[in-house]
C-alpha cells in the first residue's frame, strides 16, 4: 500500500472519529421521554392537544406516548402517574382532574427529577407541585376580547345581552366582569349590555333564555355566550327564529358544535383557543427543561419554530397564545 492512499485512510477514519464522537450525528442523542396524561380517554378537545404533542415530536427528539383513565375521577390519575414515574419517562404533561388529590404523585415524580408541567389549566394553590404550568390563553382578556368581537360585528352600535352558564361559575363572572369593564371604552359608547341571562350549561334552559331575551329586546343586537352549551344553544334559537340577520350570535364554542351555524351564515364568527397550540408549546418547554437546562422563572423567555417567543408569568405560569377566532376560512382546519 502506497503511503499516499495509507495517509488518505488515516485521515478518513480520523474524520469519521471526529464526527461521531462530537455528537454531531444527532440519531446517537437520546430522545426525550415525555407523557401527557388528559383527563380522560375519548375527548376530542384534548385529542386535539395530543396533535399538538406529535407535531412538535415530528420537529425534535421527543420519544412521546399519551395514556388516560376512562373516566375523569379527582383519583384516576394516579396510578397512571405512578407508572410513568415507574417507567423513567423525563416529562409528565398533565391536565389534573383535582387542584389537589394529585400533589402527593406529582411531588414523587418530581423528586426523581421528572419534570412535571401542568397543561391547559393550573393547579391554583399547589403551585409548588409542579414545575411551571401553561395556560391555553390569557383568561384576563377574554372579556374584552368578546366585547371587541361582538362589537365588530354589529358595527360597534346597538343593545347586546350576554348569555351565561350559572350564576356562581367563576369563569363566566370573571369574563363577564371583564365585558363590562371593556364596554365602558369610548370605542364602545353606541353599544350597551342590556341584560345578563343565565342558562345553567343546560340546552334547554340556554334555549329558554335565548327566546326570552328575543321577546323582551325586540331591537336587540346581538348575543355574547361565553360558554359552549350557550352559544350554540342561542345559534340554534336565532336559526330557528329567522333572526340571523339581526340577531349576531358569538362567544366561546368549539369548532364541531359550530361549524353548522358557520356554514349556514348563522354565526359569522365565534372564538375560544386552539389546543394544539398548548400541546405544541408544552412539548417544546418540557424539551427544553430537559435539554438546555431552562429553568422557569417569571421573565425568562424560550423559543417554539411555529409561534415564536413564549414568556413565563407569575408563578411559571406561560400562555400558549392569544383567543383564536373561528369564521369560514378556517373552521374546517380544526376537529373538536
Amino acid at each position: 500500500m502506497s503511503k499516499k492512499i495509507l495517509m488518505l485512510l488515516m485521515i478518513f477514519s480520523l474524520l469519521l472519529t471526529t464526527v461521531f464522537g462530537m455528537g454531531i450525528v444527532n440519531a446517537q442523542e437520546d430522545p426525550v421521554k415525555m407523557v401527557f396524561i388528559p383527563k380522560n380517554t375519548g375527548n376530542p378537545f384534548f385529542d386535539a392537544i395530543i396533535k399538538g404533542y406529535e407535531e412538535a415530536a415530528k420537529e425534535i427528539n421527543i420519544d412521546f406516548e399519551t395514556v388516560a383513565p376512562s373516566e375523569p375521577t379527582a383519583t384516576a390519575q394516579i396510578p397512571f402517574i405512578k407508572a410513568q414515574i415507574q417507567r423513567g419517562v423525563d416529562v409528565i404533561g398533565i391536565v389534573p382532574n383535582s387542584p389537589d388529590a394529585l400533589n402527593p404523585v406529582l411531588e414523587q415524580a418530581m423528586k426523581r427529577g421528572i419534570k412535571v408541567l401542568i397543561v391547559n389549566s393550573d393547579i391554583t394553590g399547589s403551585e409548588e407541585y409542579r414545575d411551571a404550568a401553561i395556560l391555553p390563553t390569557d383568561f384576563d382578556i377574554v372579556g374584552q376580547h368578546q366585547i371587541e368581537l361582538m362589537g365588530s360585528l354589529v358595527n360597534y352600535k346597538g343593545d347586546i345581552a350576554i348569555l351565561s352558564a350559572t350564576t356562581d361559575a367563576p369563569d363566566q363572572n370573571y369574563w363577564i366582569k371583564g365585558m363590562k369593564e371593556s364596554i365602558k371604552k369610548p370605542k364602545y359608547k353606541d353599544m350597551e349590555i342590556v341584560e345578563v341571562a343565565y342558562g345553567d350549561d343546560e340546552p334547554q334552559k340556554s334555549s329558554t333564555e335565548t327566546e326570552a331575551l328575543l321577546t323582551k329586546y325586540p331591537e336587540l343586537r346581538g348575543i355574547i355566550a361565553p360558554t359552549t352549551v350557550g352559544v350554540a344553544a342561542a345559534a340554534q334559537v336565532v336559526e330557528t327564529a329567522g333572526k340571523a340577520d339581526q340577531v349576531e350570535v358569538t362567544g366561546l364554542g368549539t369548532p364541531n358544535q359550530m361549524r353548522r351555524f358557520i356554514k349556514n351564515g348563522t354565526v359569522e364568527k365565534f372564538s375560544l383557543w386552539d389546543p394544539r397550540r398548548v400541546g405544541y408549546v408544552s412539548a417544546f418547554l418540557g424539551y427544553q427543561m430537559v435539554k438546555d437546562g431552562l429553568t422557569p422563572k417569571e421573565g425568562v423567555n424560550f423559543e417554539t419554530p411555529k409561534y415564536g417567543e413564549c414568556t413565563f408569568r407569575e408563578e411559571r405560569v406561560v400562555i400558549a397564545g392569544p383567543p383564536l377566532v373561528f369564521d369560514e376560512s378556517n373552521i374546517d382546519d380544526y376537529d373538536f
